[in-house]
């Protein structure tokens, strides 16, 4: 199986990089984290760039692409740290009307737990007797649904959670590398030392490993073939940024730096249906040749 991105994927990758740098760059970043809210601008934005109806038919109004188009647009998003309820409110394209413009917000009840509900315009599932919670990530407000029905996670919603999950992988080892570059003591910079190039070495081999994973489910939305992906992106995103975090020293829990952000969204993401024990398990009952 090939994976070199052809032409118009590439474009649409690149495109999409360049709207999230010019909309939510650093110091938008920043401020979102310091004054947690949703930019309704930039939902219409990202609605008007094709990101919610990237999937849906072009003759239902939508731009007529596929799973492994929306995975290079959420592994964007994930690289960006982009927040709201973007997994949710793509899903939700051809049922919510709105949604696929990004005139609509929409959040999702997963796994018991639901995000941005308060500020959501329409919830997928029932979403009654919710409780707020405090949130790891201060980008992303949780509510616990007590009672919620336990169902099969979807597996576009975890295969499109593994995406997010690689943008993070992918950008924190860049964040590593740089500052292993830039960083000296003892008069040179720490990435000559071996303890750091073995963690970027290790942070690089996890993020291409997932990514390998995740294009490949992309291709074929085996639903096992999903869970092996998401297993791979949860450990490379949360891995991946503890050992950035490590490569900064204190200064990675700082405000300043943009990684202790990625390890907190890492954690949330990771608890989204369809990661840890469901994927283990319908891996486990795959190698034993069970029906799922």
């Amino acid at each position: 199986m090939r994976f070199r991105l052809s032409g118009e994927q590439r474009a649409l990758r690149e495109g999409m990089r360049a709207l999230l740098a010019r909309r939510f760059g650093g110091e938008a970043l920043r401020a979102a984290a310091g004054a947690p809210g949703l930019d309704r601008d930039l939902w219409r934005e990202l609605g008007a760039a094709g990101f919610f109806a990237l999937r849906l038919p072009e003759a239902e109004g939508g731009v007529g692409l596929g799973l492994p188009e929306a995975v290079l647009l959420f592994e964007e998003a994930g690289r960006a740290l982009l927040t709201g309820p973007l997994v949710a409110t793509h899903l939700a394209a051809a049922q919510v009307p709105g949604a696929a413009a990004g005139e609509a917000v929409v959040a999702r009840v997963d796994g018991g737990l639901a995000e941005w509900l308060a500020g959501a315009d329409a919830v997928l599932g029932d979403a009654s007797g919710a409780v707020p919670l405090r949130s790891a990530d201060p980008l992303t407000p949780l509510h616990r649904v007590p009672g919620a029905a336990t169902a099969a996670p979807d597996p576009v919603a975890v295969l499109l959670t593994a995406a997010e999950q690689l943008g993070t992988a992918a950008r924190v080892g860049e964040l590593a590398v740089q500052h292993a570059r830039t960083r000296e003591q003892f008069g040179q910079p720490i990435g000559a030392f071996q303890a750091v190039k073995h963690l970027c070495a290790e942070m690089l081999v996890r993020a291409e490993t997932a990514r390998a994973a995740v294009y490949a489910a992309a291709v074929t939305a085996d639903r096992v073939d999903i869970a092996a992906a998401r297993l791979l992106a949860d450990e490379a995103a949360v891995r991946g940024a503890r050992d950035c975090l490590q490569v900064h020293g204190g200064m990675g829990f700082t405000w300043e730096a943009e990684v202790h952000l990625h390890l907190k969204r890492a954690w949330v993401r990771a608890r989204r249906g369809g990661g840890g024990t469901e994927s283990e398990e319908m891996l486990a009952a795959d190698l034993l040749g069970h029906t799922f």
